[in-house]
């Protein structure tokens, strides 16, 4: 038996690892059924403004991606979905999927006639709350499925606003949640990550002071599709930052939080220094760091970001954000090079918050092993399999090469599975 004969590869999560690893196990010829719980694929990846190292927006990558998978047969992708029930048959898994209401069928065209008529706003998750939106609308520009999704309990009583304005006949208020049972040979779980709530970090200013935000914020920010139509402006107030101080290890490395370095906030920080810099060259950039991890060609982006004029890095930890007089904020320092404890100022701080792995939720019904950190431990025994950001933190190249190799194990291990 080959991978073309095997039961389906399911794979869970549609992020840049979800897509990839559906994407290659197809492209060698196996059947996927791909689920994601949000109305549209892509995951955190198109939150950010830019990919790392080239500086490209991620759109280009996923929109290649979303064309691979519109072609291929192969491949049946289940958006608004999430695994209720998993048991093991044998060499398969009978998986039970819940799938939500489609308020917005697949008869919608993306017209906007609906928003433009919708009395309801609604925060806007995908801009990390920063906005509000109507309460039907796109969930971001590069969405695909190009469909509109509604939050049916924002509606006001008896409101069809939204029926009566489409022409299409696209949206059913009275849609309901739908179950199904597939049998599948194998399971890749690429369920992500999401950032440590910033709150758990007051004392940094964490969920306290307003102009204290995560570096998943600032990427929001600066993104022209973003709260603010990429201008960098402090919450508070919406003025422009004269002093931006970036605080590395932010509960990572942390017995109190996150005990692992999440791999790729020095990264992240270097490129949103470079954010500031371009768009405010005149504004004052510090970057706070236990250690400087830029492995590789990597080291390059850490050269060009220490050259810039206005921006500086000192080797220190962070121990305290206060508020301070005016718009400033007083921060205390410990700088391990001079050996000496630092009172700086800034009118906005940037925490690199770590990654935290979606599986500590612990709702997945596989048999999911994971390590002390939360991250997914593959299990070749019951044909379950991690890829990307579930097995380790790691950008976004590593996440492809990762689900690429995670496609090629549960294709072999899919063989002897019956349909």
């Amino acid at each position: 038996m080959n991978a073309s004969t095997a039961s389906p590869l399911m794979v869970v999560g549609a992020g840049i690892a979800g897509v990839t690893t559906a994407l290659e196990a197809a492209e060698a010829g196996r059947d996927v059924i791909l689920v994601e719980r949000e109305a549209s694929i892509g995951g955190r990846v198109l939150r950010s403004h830019n990919y790392f190292p080239k500086l490209c927006p991620p759109s280009c990558g996923m929109e290649l991606n979303t064309r691979r998978l519109e072609r291929n047969p192969r491949i049946r992708v289940l958006t608004g979905t999430t695994v209720s029930k998993a048991e093991r048959n044998g060499e398969t898994w009978s998986v039970t999927l819940k799938s939500a209401p489609a308020y917005v069928t697949d008869r919608c065209t993306a017209c906007d006639d609906c928003a433009k008529v919708c009395p309801s706003k609604v925060s806007d998750s995908f801009n990390l709350d920063m906005a509000e939106v109507p309460a039907i609308r796109l969930p971001h520009l590069d969405a695909w499925p190009a469909r509109y999704t509604l939050d049916r309990e924002a509606c006001p009583d008896g409101c069809k606003a939204c029926v009566e304005a489409c022409k299409f006949d696209a949206i059913d208020l009275d849609a309901r949640e739908t179950e199904e049972t597939v049998t599948v040979g194998s399971v890749v779980l690429a369920t992500g990550w999401h950032p440590y709530p910033i709150e758990n970090l007051s004392d940094l200013g964490g969920g306290v002071l307003p102009d204290v935000i995560a570096n998943v914020a600032m990427e929001r920010l600066v993104a022209p599709a973003g709260p603010t139509g990429g201008k960098i402006q402090r919450p508070s107030d919406g003025q422009v930052p004269k002093r931006v101080a970036f605080v590395q290890c932010a509960g990572s490395r942390d017995v109190n939080h996150l005990g692992h370095c999440s791999a790729v906030c020095c990264l992240a920080t270097l490129k949103q220094a470079l954010y500031v810099h371009e768009q405010l060259p005149e504004t004052e950039v510090t970057i706070y760091y236990i250690d400087r991890r830029t492995p590789g060609r990597n080291e390059d982006m850490l050269t060009r970001v220490a050259a810039l004029e206005n921006v500086k890095m000192i080797k220190g930890k962070v121990g305290k954000v206060e508020k301070g007089s005016g718009p400033s904020m007083n921060l205390r320092v410990e700088d391990v090079e001079s050996g000496r404890l630092l009172e700086d100022t800034a009118d906005m701080v940037v925490l690199a918050t770590g990654m935290v792995p979606n599986l500590v939720e612990g709702k997945l019904p596989f048999e999911v092993q994971i390590d002390e950190d939360g991250f997914g431990l593959d299990n070749p025994q019951a044909k379950v399999f991690m890829a990307g950001v579930a097995r380790r933190p790691e950008d976004v190249a590593a996440s492809v090469r990762d689900a690429t190799g995670s496609a090629a194990k549960a294709n072999v291990a899919a063989i002897g599975s019956t349909k």
